[in-house]
């Protein structure tokens, strides 16, 4: 320790040759004349630069290089495809089925970016950010658990609430953004786009395109941009969503950009590719999914199809997801709030595809009374089992629920006996309160009681189906029927029922009301000139759909009236007479 060699200057110290290269060490040592000599590092730039490509161009071989012996993923073939194709192309488009770790993957992609880029700035996005901070945090998690070397490469990590941010050693950050306005003006290198199926096309070009504008500056003296770089990328991961939409068109279009070697490139796989390497659930719980659930749901989310009328959707899918924006479901109506119901009636032995369904509306009105916003805040179902007198006392309680002034039933087959249940005195077999007896507004059927309630709107559908059609289309093309917005069921308690049925299930009630409406289209009988709605697949019913058209076709023919009171009418007739 006391030696003289300790306390030699550099420059003497190094002038021994064993002292001034060292197998390991990037000392830039310095010769006996003074000048320096390049390190084991600066003499191989070359081999490392050619490395950094190689793992570059083949980033399932840099998380193969980092895989710990135990413990950590051994990658299937399709997943080395998908992770070699975000790397290589200037955007892509992944459709795959849930199960599959698409997100996953994504992330994965994420990582590799961010490692091999200095100082490059990307963002995960997805419908809200707090969802989008959810798939980060929970990616981040099983990335870092699969290959523990990661964190070595981690600077610092921000997790507060709905914000997530990945910072690495070099500078480069991975943060999280939502696929509406609130993203614009935000600068990133390169986006990826979770859900893209549910995608407005007006956001997307307004506030997420324009994200990726600037590119990236490379880190150094010189602070270039590198043209070989994949600038301006934004990546699209989702299920299946509908035919006709924008965001079926974009896939159509980056399918021939592929062809013709454009640099787009699509891939996608239905739930037997994850199975066959054994990924997800196994084959027979998915086929019961299929044997048991809605098949729109399962051709989107387990067969990877674009589901829909492919000609003459009753409604164009883009303007039945933009109309997807009320945030809060009403479980029950608030004082001095219009509502009116919708039922489409069922009555079966059979459980499968036998419902009857409520729909509560709510009616928005101008300063002048005309209906400017038709508001679908709860959608009810159950079962078409029950008896007319037990579907008779769930329909009266909601309507007492709601205070609905007007309930609109279909007097067609089935709906020419609820609507004669409605018509009497009805009990509440818990509390045996009378829930009422209802009297219709546009028959003369007697109710039981007489002078009741007259609430009851007897529709013969049958004969106003055209009509009812024209103005279904008619009050969603024109952006008035507003549906409550597609959430994401996560981390909510599974053994909490009240919690699901109160939060959640209005929700995906009007999934799989958007579901039905999308496996409809409109054709003309030859015969009769007027239009007919058919279904695409047949085994899917249309109850949903059905209450809502009827409770649609009553507000807009019946309620959406202007008023004009004495005083507006004299001055009107003035300026009409003065101009004269």
């Amino acid at each position: 320790m006391a030696g003289y060699r300790n306390f030699q200057s550099n420059n003497a110290k190094f002038m021994i040759k064993e002292n001034r290269v060292g197998l390991n060490s990037f000392v830039q040592s310095i010769k006996i004349n003074g000048d320096k000599e390049m390190s084991i590092f600066e003499q191989n730039i070359d081999k490392w630069s050619e490395f950094v490509g190689f793992l570059k161009w083949y980033p399932d071989l840099f998380w193969d290089l980092i895989t710990p012996e135990t413990g950590g993923i051994h990658l299937d073939l399709d997943q080395r495809v998908f992770l070699r194709s975000e790397a290589r192309f200037s955007s892509g488009y992944y459709v795959f089925s849930r199960g599959y770790s698409k997100t996953f993957l994504e992330v994965m992609s994420l990582f590799h970016t961010a490692i091999f880029f200095p100082g490059i700035e990307l963002a995960l996005t997805a419908q809200t950010q707090a969802q989008a901070a959810t798939l980060l945090k929970d990616k981040y998690g099983e990335i870092i658990k699969y290959y523990p070397l990661i964190k070595d490469e981690i600077y610092r990590t921000n997790f507060a609430g709905d914000t997530v941010e990945i910072e690495f050693h070099h500078g480069s950050k991975i943060t999280n953004l939502a696929n509406n306005q609130n993203s614009k003006g935000c600068r990133k290198r390169r986006i990826k786009i979770e859900e893209s199926a549910l995608l407005n096309d007006k956001v997307y070009q307004n506030a997420l395109e324009p994200i990726v504008e600037v590119p990236r500056v490379t880190v150094g003296k010189t602070g270039e941009v590198d043209p070989n770089e994949l600038n301006w990328k934004i990546d699209f991961y989702t299920t299946a969503g509908y035919k006709n939409s924008t965001e079926f068109y974009r896939v159509k279009k980056m399918l021939e950009e592929m062809k013709s070697l454009k640099g787009s490139f699509v891939l996608g796989a239905s739930w037997e590719l994850a199975n066959y390497f054994g990924r997800g659930s196994p084959k027979s719980k998915i086929l019961d999914k299929k044997a048991n659930n809605n098949p729109i749901f399962f051709a989107q989310n387990y067969e990877s199809e674009w589901v829909g009328a492919s000609v003459g959707a009753i409604v164009n899918p883009d303007k039945l997801m933009e109309s997807r924006i009320l945030h809060e479901c009403e479980l029950k109506g608030k004082e001095s709030c219009e509502y009116i119901l919708g039922v489409d009636v069922a009555r079966s032995d059979k459980e499968i595809n036998c419902q009857t369904s409520i729909i509560p509306l709510k009616i928005i009105r101008s300063s002048n009374n005309k209906i400017k916003s038709y508001n679908v805040v709860n959608i009810i179902t159950f079962s078409g089992t029950l008896n007319f007198t037990s579907q008779a006392i769930e329909i009266k309680k909601i309507k007492e629920l709601y205070n609905a002034q007007v309930v609109v039933v279909d007097d067609n087959g089935l709906g020419v006996g609820l609507c004669d249940e409605l018509m009497k005195e009805t009990f509440d077999p818990l509390t045996g309160k009378s829930l009422g007896c209802w009297n219709s507004i546009n028959t003369e059927r007697a109710p039981e009681i007489k002078d009741s309630e007259r609430c009851l709107y007897c529709l013969k559908s049958t004969s106003c189906q055209s009509e009812i059609a024209f103005i279904f289309q008619e009050l969603f093309e024109s952006g008035k029927v507003k549906l409550l917005e597609h959430k994401v069921d996560a981390g909510y308690n599974v053994n909490d029922n009240s919690f699901y049925s109160d939060n959640i299930l209005p929700y995906v009630q009007t999934d799989l009301l958007i579901d039905e409406i999308s496996n409809l289209q409109t054709i003309e009988n030859e015969k009769t000139k007027k239009l007919e709605i058919v279904p695409q697949v047949k085994r899917l019913q249309k109850d949903r759909f059905s209450g809502l058209a009827y409770v649609l076709w009553y507000a807009k023919t019946q309620m959406d009236k202007i008023v004009v009171n004495e005083v507006d009418e004299i001055d009107y007739l003035k300026s009409i007479c003065t101009g004269w």
